[in-house]
């Protein structure tokens, strides 16, 4: 029987998978890896250690898995990748026959996010070179939180950044995971990278979209990427806002105005906005999901 394992599944996209995959193969076959077991355990499926810092943990934990999803982490670019590596080496070591990876699209070069799309660009290298069967996506941006952000959008009256009137092939983590379960269940898959997103649209669509559903009346302005980033530095520190504002100028540069093999990896089109946006305005479902979801605890991150 083969047997599946997700990592970082006490997260919002590797909980969402996870699901995707016990919807798919029955939750007897779905195994989550987290580096607090106990932060997933609400999933209903077996959860095992799944630290990318402690690769003899992850080696015991991938015993008996056959495929293995693995999300991109979140710690700096330079340390991402050995954590990367050290999961890759892992499965490799536990027997794993095929490697699914989350990676990411965005600008290579010329922007504050560059890094991070960097680091990813090497693992998906790695997991190439790997020597194990593969397949690999490239998300879009996360639509969910302009959505949990629309009160302060509305409080002040807009969406400002630094997009410009680039388009954006923004995405839902429950779409996202519905293609990853096929990515690690379908053998037609192996050996191809996707770029993983719905319908590409402006900041200004988005806005008109955000009001249809709740009502508001926000505009778009176009901030410079200095300006932007200022902004966001002095509210999120250098760090983060700095990778915030390089997602915006990625945007406005083109880089997440990128043709679309969500409809390839899924076997059907990517949720339309006009039926996402709808459902939220109904207050019918939870943002981006189709099937009803399990409710994750107030700790699930």
């Amino acid at each position: 029987m083969t047997r599946i394992a997700v990592t970082a599944a006490s997260g919002q996209l590797g909980a969402e998978i996870v699901k995707a995959a016990v919807e798919r193969v029955g939750k007897d076959r779905v195994v989550g890896l987290a580096r607090t077991p106990g932060r997933a355990e609400w999933l209903g499926v077996e959860v095992r250690p799944g630290d990318y810092d402690a690769p003899r943990d992850l080696e015991r934990s991938l015993q008996g898995i056959d495929a293995l999803l693995f999300v991109s982490g979140m710690d700096a670019p330079e340390r991402r990748v050995e954590q990367h590596r050290n999961v890759i080496a892992s499965a490799k070591r536990a027997g794993v026959r095929k490697l699914v990876y989350t990676s990411i699209q965005g600008a290579e070069e010329g922007t504050a996010f560059s890094p991070i799309v960097r680091s990813n660009r090497t693992t998906e290298e790695d997991v190439q070179r790997s020597g194990l069967a593969w397949a690999i996506g490239r998300n879009g941006i996360y639509i969910e939180p302009d959505v949990e952000y629309v009160e302060t959008y509305a409080r002040r009256g807009e969406i400002a950044n630094c997009a410009g009137d680039g388009r954006c092939g923004y995405t839902t983590r429950p779409e996202l995971a519905y293609a990853y379960a096929r990515l690690l269940t379908a053998t037609q898959h192996d050996g191809q990278v996707y770029n993983l997103h719905g319908e590409r649209i402006t900041q200004q669509q988005l806005a008109n979209h955000l009001n249809d559903a709740f009502g508001t009346s926000l505009t778009y302005r176009a901030m410079s990427v200095d300006a932007y980033r200022r902004e966001r530095v002095a509210e999120l520190g250098e760090f983060l806002g700095g990778v915030i504002a390089g997602i915006y100028a990625g945007i406005r540069c083109g880089a997440a105005d990128n043709e679309s093999h969500f409809a390839t990896a899924a076997g059907r089109d990517h949720q339309s906005w006009a039926e996402y946006f709808g459902a939220l305005k109904s207050g019918a479902r939870s943002p981006g999901a189709r099937n009803p979801t399990l409710i994750p605890p107030k700790n699930a991150i």
